[in-house]
């Protein structure tokens, strides 16, 4: 690929640079844009409005944006829409953005530095201030180019280390280096050494972004009890650092521990009340933990705040038409359906899009009362339950979709059979079999045929366990192999996997076993331990945005649910 450069002839040379000024105050708007012009700046953008800043940043790139702290008319500020950019990858590392603000607070002026990294402005200033802060920032993208042309090539081991380096000699911007060094190391998948740099970052100079970075290591390690811990303290020290309560929600929502994910999830939406991406997990939440009315608020507020947004993530409009379905609300439903007309006509060819909306139109019917249309539309997708590409979103939105039909009297003799298929298939673990039950709640049948799906795949998993403490691990694997391909649960066919390398001295030639695992688990479960997680996050909170190529997923992604079938 073409890799860009972050090289800068000179640091005060301003003349190809684009600029936006966000600023309510039309005086204080003009003076930001004159100072602009005057360091040569010759293309700028002004916005009085964040909502209209937020869509340019979405769609365009700056090399500089200059954004007031405080807007009187909004119920969001300037630290909101950069928190918002900044966790969902929208703002390149070779943007500089700094804060202007008559706040001296020095809380506010911290966030605002530590969140933006690239400064802050106090009002009222003087252009030489103003420029100074520009250099400054432009010196630091010009020192660290070497790890910046790394990143844009996808180089991200490579990159990782010129950040250890760089931190290790105290090198210039050394702390800087080692915030997106330990960002790297987890983004490849090196958890114990983003762990070590960030503790290291804490013995050096203590941080809440280092803290936390910590708990997103361990709770990418599998410790999920340490990360609630780490967390825990670090909001006893710092009530108001949001980023710390989305990584405890996760944590809480991983070990199934619904309801106290969403007392932490309201609490992240209080601190941050324009946040779409905090809304939209409350919403999606309050749904699966059964608090429909409530959900319903979260998610209309949601649509109406970010349809546009690319941090808007459609599964909001599947879980609003299903509460409006048990509402008899007939006009929502059909914005539900409009909406996702318009977002297809935007993306044709997006293939969740298109099965979400198909669970829309579905829904559509059985208010309608045309039941044979939906018994012919259910019977297409049962059809395809066992296809390799069904991920845990389409699986739960079929489930709900059946229980639906099942509230409304509406019956299908092979719908049973369905049911269990895919509760076998996807409800492995504790925090998924409770989240299947949840879509599943308005028919208690079904919840019931779901919890008894887990406990199926749990004595299948104990039995397996047993054999290879007992002396026989081949027969464990041979066992997990044969229901893993009865019920395709990923649970069973990682278990497998996990048994045959832990026992693989004592099983001997192991290499046609190996290839039946991973086949199957090529076809029906992840390659990495695949984790719940609600909404569709660019960037994991808390995490410095890397806006380079895609992130290497170690999550299934299941629209507004990525979840796993571990």
């Amino acid at each position: 690929m073409n890799r860009k450069t972050y090289m800068i002839d000179t640091e005060d040379d301003l003349s190809s640079s684009r600029a936006m000024v966000i600023d309510s105050n039309p005086t204080s708007r003009s003076i930001l844009v004159a100072q602009l012009r005057e360091f040569g700046v010759a293309s700028i953008v002004q916005c009085a409005r964040l909502a209209d800043a937020r869509k340019h940043l979405e769609y365009r790139t700056f090399d500089v944006v200059l954004c007031e702290h405080y807007f009187s008319q909004e119920s969001m500020s300037g630290q909101d829409l950069l928190d918002d950019l900044r966790r969902n990858q929208l703002l390149p590392f070779s943007t500089v953005f700094i804060m202007v603000t008559g706040e001296a607070s020095y809380t506010q002026v911290a966030e605002a530095a530590e969140s933006a990294l690239d400064g802050y402005l106090l009002k009222p200033h003087k252009a030489s201030q103003l420029g100074e802060r520009l250099r400054q920032a432009r010196i630091r993208k010009n020192s660290l180019a070497d790890i910046f042309t790394a990143i844009e090539g996808e180089e991200y081991e490579r990159a990782a280390m010129l950040c250890l380096q760089r931190f290790q000699s105290r090198g210039r911007f050394w702390l800087y280096a080692a915030r997106v060094g330990a960002e790297l190391f987890l983004r490849v998948g090196k958890f114990d050494q983003a762990e070590k740099l960030y503790q290291a970052v804490i013995a050096a100079k203590t941080l809440p972004w280092a803290k936390l970075g910590i708990a997103r290591a361990q709770l990418d390690e599998g410790q999920t009890g340490k990360a609630i811990t780490t967390m825990e303290n670090l909001i006893s020290e710092d009530p108001q650092y949001a980023d710390a309560y989305d990584v405890l929600a996760r944590a809480q929502f991983e070990q199934g521990k619904f309801d106290a994910a969403l007392s932490t999830y309201r609490m992240a939406n209080t601190l941050t009340p324009a946040s779409i991406t905090r809304l939209q997990n409350l919403g999606m939440m309050s749904y699966y933990c059964g608090k429909h009315q409530e959900a319903e608020e979260f998610l209309d507020r949601t649509a109406r705040m970010g349809l546009d947004s690319k941090m808007f993530d459609c599964q909001t409009l599947v879980l609003l038409a299903f509460v409006r379905l048990q509402t008899a609300d007939r006009k929502g439903l059909q914005r539900c359906r409009d909406d996702f007309a318009r977002l297809i006509e935007r993306k044709p060819d997006e293939i969740r899009l298109q099965r979400q909306a198909e669970i829309v139109e579905a829904i559509a019917l059985i208010e309608q009362g045309q039941v044979g249309q939906v018994l012919q539309v259910v019977r297409d997708m049962s059809s395809r339950v066992k296809d390799p590409e069904i991920d845990f979103e389409t699986a739960c939105n079929f489930l709900a979709l059946l229980a639906q039909m099942a509230d409304k009297a509406i019956r299908l003799e092979e719908v049973d059979d369905v049911v269990d298929v895919l509760a076998l298939r996807f409800g492995g673990t504790r925090a998924l079999c409770e989240l299947l039950a949840g879509a599943v709640e308005v028919h208690q049948p079904y919840v019931q045929r779901v919890r008894q799906a887990n406990a199926q795949i749990l004595r299948i998993a104990e039995n397996a366990l047993s054999l290879s403490l007992n002396g026989d691990p081949r027969a464990a694997v041979e066992d997990l192999i044969a229901h893993g391909k009865q019920t395709l649960c990923g649970k069973l066919l990682d278990t497998a996997y996990l048994v045959l390398h832990r026992y693989a001295h004592t099983i001997g030639d192991t290499h046609a076993l190996t290839q039946i695992v991973h086949d199957l688990r090529s076809r029906y479960a992840s390659t990495h331990t695949q984790r719940a997680s609600l909404g569709n996050p660019q960037r994991d909170a808390g995490g410095l945005s890397l806006r380079v190529a895609a992130k290497p997923k170690t999550t299934t992604p299941i629209s507004a649910l990525k979840v796993s079938s571990l």
